[in-house]
């Protein structure tokens, strides 16, 4: 088993402050990747979320519902909130960020650490395809945040769904598990 990597699923300025998709939680999520980060060393990659340029199909809808969203890819509401230094980024219209891309971004690591928000969203949706993809997911919940207290635990159960595909964890156990 290779060593896992952590993922940091879309810390940006959209989902923080008065933004229609701040996610309460935002502020603890963070707390709580920032205690993972030196763990992971340059095992790490951030996630970032952007409108798709044009919207087709059911974004169309999405973005007539969510106006304010529909900005480039450089607007500053997508900027990332966690400074990437050299850790990779990876861009992507979509909510789930699992492909490729993101594999190949962790080294087709077999497990991945799975934080950020919105747990009920983009993590979710992440995490799903990953573990289809035969990658054991640890999902510390108090590194990450929903749209509400409600989602974000309903986010968790669902995943929990999936174990041992998925495993739903604290950053307290992951550290001690990584020692």
């Amino acid at each position: 088993m290779t060593e896992p990597w952590l993922v940091v699923v879309d810390m940006q300025q959209v989902f923080t402050g008065a933004s229609p998709w701040a996610s309460p939680q935002y502020d603890d999520a963070a707390a709580g990747i920032a205690r993972l980060l030196p763990r992971f060393g340059d095992r790490v990659v951030l996630t970032r979320y952007v409108a798709p340029q044009p919207p087709t199909g059911a974004w169309v809808d999405y973005f007539e519902q969510w106006p304010f969203a529909l900005v480039p890819p450089d607007d500053p509401l997508y900027d990332l909130t966690l400074d990437p230094g050299e850790h990779r980024v990876v861009t992507a219209p979509t909510f789930g960020k699992w492909g490729a891309e993101l594999a190949e971004a962790t080294g087709h690591a077999d497990q991945i650490v799975l934080t950020g928000v919105s747990t009920d969203c983009c993590v979710l949706s992440t995490a799903l395809p990953a573990a289809d993809a035969g990658v054991r997911v640890v999902v510390p919940a108090d590194a990450c945040g929903g749209a509400t207290p409600e989602d974000h635990r309903r986010a968790l159960d669902a995943m929990g769904l999936y174990a041992p595909l998925v495993e739903i964890s604290t950053v307290d156990e992951v550290l001690a598990s990584s020692r």
